[in-house]
């Protein structure tokens, strides 16, 4: 309770990057054979991040479409978007036709992010 009345309020993207500082090296997400530190999500967003920055020119406010199955590629995506402050609108990934074309229109994304497969 103490964290949502601070002001400004504490966010996901505040606590990972402090588990960040205080345990680097210890695991975060395991997806089948690979574990994942702390520090190598934090390595991983920031690139996504710079691209997303650089060469999709992503400006704070601007809310992208994520259309990627449940894989580490997700987490990193939206901790790039966060560091952005880019709003996620986050798509069902095994959602298709009338239902996807309903979602990506309530989104109002200026850009959508998805696999080669989607």
């Amino acid at each position: 309770q103490r964290r949502l009345n601070r002001q400004p309020p504490v966010t996901l993207l505040d606590v990972f990057q402090e588990h960040v500082r205080r345990r680097p090296r210890w695991p975060l997400l395991r997806f089948q054979d690979e574990v994942y530190t702390y520090e190598d999500i934090e390595r991983w967003s920031n690139r996504a991040a710079r691209v997303f920055s650089q060469h999709l020119e992503l400006q704070p406010g601007q809310t992208v479409a994520v259309f990627l199955p449940n894989e580490p590629t997700y987490v990193w995506t939206w901790l790039a978007l966060a560091k952005l402050s880019c709003p996620m609108a986050c798509l069902n990934c095994n959602v298709r036709g009338r239902a996807l074309q309903h979602a990506l229109a309530a989104a109002q994304a200026t850009l959508i992010l998805a696999s080669p497969g989607e």
